[in-house]
């Protein structure tokens, strides 16, 4: 029998999701390899907000990674309403927190891939356009429908994420397959189409080629995949994406790597390498988006900075331009102008309140790429 965990919205766990990192060191090999083995996958993207990064929202410019901001709940827990703290479950720190204990005990218990879900309770699954929210319960009117109510659900949530494999064919043992190498990305709604290949062998004119993804799986290891120390050079990561056909053009491609230096202590950055040639504007009173950004985008990118000695990771995240927020989509459907109290009508007082959203940027992240040295 065969069977596989997925960790359910870390980030609402407040750290008890995958514990510290001295109780894991202080686990058995056994029971750290057990975890590997069963926890291949894990959701980085629901209705109870984002598990990808923290964000200060106190100290906003005391973090480099801007977008670490994305759908963060203002709570730890249920039961829990203090303020949100950087090892509360959030994977990017946990990946990082997974090669320590890898270079302490030899096994990592934390090397999963990414996938989004809904957890909106609706029974519908794939319904997460920010236009069409109906709210957790499904109490609410969409969202591009006046409801005198108020909104139907509260700020912090929104409307879920969604899972992508990349599997031979659409077949419960394919998809299971495909769970299991972590051949699997997540996206915050929109539907993207993304790819991600590493190796030292890629060619860096891939992005030309009309044999993206056969020359990635011949030269290098999709998304979810690991390379030994055996490759030679510099290893580079080709990422490509395109754009939900529904939906508004993507701004950028980064690239998010995690190793462990020379002393030991973990670091990550956080690098673009690729940005639309044209942006976009976006009416946050009509949420009208005037221009478009690229309908897909592709970049080869080399770590110039690998270290052959340095466990590391690296994933793929895919940004749209700016739209409206599910919340904003109801305020302004509703009329409500912040700079005109007239038009702050019962139920909408939340569209002006400091904690309110009006826009984001969709996103998609793919499952990363590990690279372990002897």
């Amino acid at each position: 029998c065969e069977a596989l965990v997925i960790p359910h919205n870390s980030n609402l766990s407040a750290g008890i999701m995958f514990g510290a990192p001295d109780e894991q060191v202080g686990a058995s090999n056994e029971q750290l390899a057990q975890r590997a083995r069963y926890e291949v996958l894990a959701e980085i993207m629901q209705h109870k907000g984002s598990s990808e990064c923290y964000f200060d929202q106190a100290k906003p410019l005391g973090n480099a990674d801007e977008y670490c901001a994305f759908e963060q709940l203002s709570v730890r827990s249920f039961t829990d309403s203090g303020p949100v703290k950087p090892d509360d479950g959030f994977l990017r720190g946990v990946l990082k927190q997974g090669l320590a204990i890898e270079g302490e005990a030899g096994v990592n218990p934390y090397k999963f891939g990414f996938i989004g879900s809904t957890d909106t309770h609706l029974g519908a699954s794939g319904l997460v356009a920010e236009s069409n929210f109906p709210g957790h319960g499904g109490a609410g009117k969409p969202g591009n429908q006046q409801d005198p109510q108020g909104l139907p659900d509260l700020l912090d949530y929104n409307p879920g994420g969604l899972a992508v494999l990349w599997a031979e064919e659409n077949r419960r043992d394919a998809l299971f397959d495909a769970m299991q190498r972590k051949e699997a990305y997540a996206t915050s709604g929109p539907r993207m189409n993304v790819r991600l290949f590493a190796g030292a062998e890629l060619p860096l004119e891939l992005c030309d080629s009309r044999n993206f993804a056969e020359t990635g799986y011949r030269d290098g290891v999709p998304m979810g995949g690991s390379i030994g120390a055996s490759q030679r050079g510099a290893l580079r990561i080709a990422l490509q994406a395109a754009q939900d056909p529904n939906g508004v053009g993507l701004e950028r491609l980064q690239i998010i790597k995690g190793w462990v230096d020379q002393q030991g202590k973990t670091q990550e950055k956080v690098v673009d390498v690729a940005r639309s040639a044209t942006e976009h504007r976006l009416d946050q009173e009509t949420c009208q988006v005037q221009g478009q950004g690229a309908p897909k985008l592709c970049a080869v990118w080399q770590d110039t900075e690998f270290d052959p000695d340095a466990s590391s990771y690296y994933y793929g995240r895919v940004l749209e331009g700016p739209t409206c927020r599910w919340s904003q989509h109801l305020c302004a459907a509703q009329g409500v102008r912040c700079d005109d109290p007239a038009t702050i009508t019962a139920g909408y007082e939340v569209c002006c309140a400091a904690e309110h959203r009006p826009q984001i940027r969709e996103r998609a992240w793919t499952s990363p790429i590990w690279y372990r040295p002897k």
